[in-house]
């Protein structure tokens, strides 16, 4: 077995913290105080051509494998930018992976060049208000008149709905009671994001507010049925190629913004003198970090062994739960202990690390609670009967 990164990836990661160079701490942290989504890095990134990663080269892509674009999002999450970064440009990995894998070649052609190249935004409407994780009992419906759906319903953390000019959209086309089966009925679509029809409301929240979230009111959307991707009622299908890629760009995610932190922790430890002496010399602050360490380089064995696997067509769904749910942790207890190292300092803006710590937050809870991760493993894995 070979662990080390490829002549290609080294050179992925060099590029892309060339460009997060130009983005640093104080510009993450003026985002963060502002709000407003980040245009200048998503048009660099776009610009160095890195929107596309995981895309087709025949529509302007990389044509490179989910364990690039991991490492691409470790990468700009561990230069500082966090989630905050990450979430401005991951939709284009994960979010679209069904429209790569399943739209025909008139609709990829259509739809994935604005995408790459930066022209357009795209957000990724499936949550809904009342079912939160139970994605097949959702209430957006699609109903067929002629050559259009009619949509009607609502979406709940939809990210970036306040700049997106696309929506990829699950609805359901079949009523529940008429389905052939629990995973049928429901529809896939990518389409404009009409903001008459749609009411978009941004929610406040604890951290990353250079990017939005929203809940959506969707009254008389209508949407061509050359918008709807593969086969009506299929969509539930479709949607799965994108989570097992979501689940691991947010363990990669969490790992880099666990560096980040700690890297800050580390220095200010070896340069904080009290009873003459770094505070890094002390035993009590030295073995967290080790420790964190330790967290951190075991999560990035499990999201790069899921990435693999799912680059080489084989199953990876235990391993991509494993590690969203391991990584999310370890990056929240590396940016905990940051914080805790700086002692009061790290409660201050200006050391950066209570921002990675509100973050690091949001892949515990996002995309899939760990409750229902663990009940995964537990089911899927260990063969244990179903709790819920």
């Amino acid at each position: 077995m070979n662990f080390a990164l490829t002549e290609d990836q080294t050179a992925i990661r060099s590029a892309i913290e060339d460009v997060c160079k130009n983005f640093d701490d104080e510009y993450w942290t003026h985002k963060d105080k502002v709000g407003g989504f980040p245009e200048d890095f998503y048009t660099a990134m776009a610009s160095a051509g890195w929107l596309g990663i995981a895309m087709p080269e025949e529509y302007g892509g990389a044509g490179l494998g989910i364990s690039e674009a991991c490492l691409m999002m470790e990468t700009v999450s561990g230069s500082g930018a966090g989630l905050s970064g990450a979430s401005a440009i991951h939709m284009n990995v994960f979010g679209l992976h069904p429209v790569v894998v399943h739209a025909n070649d008139e609709q990829k052609a259509r739809w994935l060049p604005p995408i790459i190249e930066g022209k357009q935004k795209a957000c990724f409407g499936v949550t809904e208000p009342n079912t939160g994780l139970n994605t097949l009992k959702l209430k957006t419906t699609a109903v067929r008149k002629g050559d259009k759906y009619v949509v009607n319903g609502q979406k709940v953390w939809i990210s970036t709905a306040q700049v997106a000019n696309k929506i990829l959209l699950l609805a359901r086309t079949t009523p529940i009671d008429q389905v052939k089966s629990a995973a049928h009925g429901l529809s896939l679509f990518y389409t404009d994001l009409d903001r008459s029809k749609i009411d978009v409301h941004e929610i406040e929240k604890m951290g990353r507010k250079a990017v939005d979230s929203n809940q959506l009111f969707i009254d008389g959307l209508e949407i061509p049925v050359e918008d709807r991707i593969g086969e009506e009622g299929e969509g539930f299908k479709y949607i799965l190629h994108g989570l097992n890629p979501e689940r691991l760009l947010l363990a990669a995610e969490a790992t880099g913004l666990g560096r980040a932190a700690l890297r800050r922790a580390a220095k200010y430890a070896g340069e904080r003198i009290v009873f003459d002496r770094p505070i890094g010399k002390n035993q009590g602050i030295q073995h967290p970090l080790a420790e964190r360490w330790i967290d951190l380089e075991a999560g990035t064995l499990l999201y790069q062994r899921g990435a693999w696997l799912y680059d080489q067509g084989l199953s990876c769904g235990a391993e991509a739960n494993a590690a969203k749910f391991f990584c999310a942790e370890a990056g929240y207890r590396a940016c905990e202990t940051a914080v805790m190292t700086h002692g009061g300092m790290g409660y201050a803006k200006e050391y950066h690390v209570e921002r990675y710590f509100r973050e690091s937050m949001l892949p515990r809870i996002a995309p899939v609670s760990p409750q229902l991760i663990l009940c995964f493993i537990a089911e899927r894995v260990l063969g244990l009967p179903k709790s819920y």
